[in-house]
């Protein structure tokens, strides 16, 4: 049977080609203009957000050493946190059965207690151990005691507690790095008589590093905005350096809004920071996107084409 598509052709090509419409996205795009526009009228119209006071304060001694001591907390603690946080993750690989139970149990407590909780165990451990001591445990003498406020001060404080916090988490982090590496690159590596050690070095935490940076960088940044729960301590970090402030004043949304920009200011670098790590140990790979609109124009600005290499390969 013969099938004449001569006049459906005819009319495919006489059809006029009309654009969809979407009028409910152009809806939804009027909605977030003018909630945008209401908005920023709000932050450059309103008089109570004090945008002269935000300036002057801004820059201040008092602002600026507790963002020195917010950075300074970060920065310790996500270092501890990282390097614990491998001992932890091995230890839950490996093939003893203590080592495993001992850091399934650590991650267990501090994964599953709240930081704020922590934080205030670690300042009035004092209340607990007044000593800490030094000796054989249990039978033993003791070598050497201290005082236990002298020992843990405030800042050692929210150091113990913000780290071993965070190590439980990156533990799992680093554990499921390790676990994406394929098997037979382990298989491949003990067939030609190379140890653990050098093993998970040279080969697995390379490799385990474009699952780990990610999650990473997110906990990074998720420690920067922790730190200042170590305020109910009486640290001054930033958060707690423009409380004191306000308390004087009473210009408390100004100086809150100081402490946004900051914490603002201080992700964004360390955004940044992490796209350029993130690259460089996802070279080879393929490229992901960006999820977020920083990620995205850094993705855009830090990529170059090389054009003659393109048009000569078509």
């Amino acid at each position: 049977m013969a099938i004449d598509l001569s006049a459906s052709t005819v009319d495919v090509a006489q059809m006029k080609v009309v654009p969809r419409r979407h009028p409910w996205r152009w809806v939804g795009v009027a909605i977030v203009l003018i909630t945008v526009a209401t908005l920023i009228q709000g932050f450059l119209t309103n008089p109570r957000y004090q945008w002269g006071v935000v300036g002057d304060y801004l820059l201040s001694g008092a602002v600026l050493a507790g963002l020195g001591r917010t950075l300074q907390l970060t920065a310790i603690a996500m270092t501890i946190a990282i390097i614990l946080g491998i001992v932890l993750a091995l230890m839950r690989l490996s093939q003893n059965p203590v080592l495993r139970v001992v850091a399934g149990a650590f991650v267990w407590l501090f994964r599953g207690t709240p930081l704020l909780v922590q934080l205030l165990f670690w300042n009035f451990i004092s209340a607990l151990f007044p000593t800490i001591s030094i000796g054989v445990p249990l039978l033993g003498p003791e070598f050497v005691s201290f005082d236990a406020n002298t020992v843990i001060p405030t800042f050692v404080a929210a150091i113990l507690g913000l780290a071993l916090y965070e190590s439980a988490y990156m533990s799992e982090i680093v554990r499921a790095g390790i676990l994406s590496v394929d098997r037979g690159q382990f298989e491949a590596a003990q067939s030609i008589g190379m140890r653990r050690s050098l093993l998970m070095r040279k080969i697995v935490l390379p490799q385990a590093m474009r699952v780990i940076i990610p999650p990473t960088g997110n906990e990074t940044i998720g420690m920067l905005k922790f730190s200042s729960l170590v305020s109910v301590i009486g640290l001054p970090e930033l958060l707690n350096s423009v409380q004191l402030i306000y308390a004087r004043t009473f210009e408390t949304i100004p100086m809150l809004i100081v402490a946004t920009i900051w914490y603002l200011v201080v992700t964004t670098v360390l955004t940044i920071g992490q796209f350029f790590i993130e690259r460089y140990f996802g070279r080879g790979a393929r490229p992901q996107a960006q999820g977020t609109p920083i990620g995205q124009f850094l993705r855009k600005a830090f990529t170059f084409h090389d054009k003659s290499r393109k048009e000569s390969a078509q």
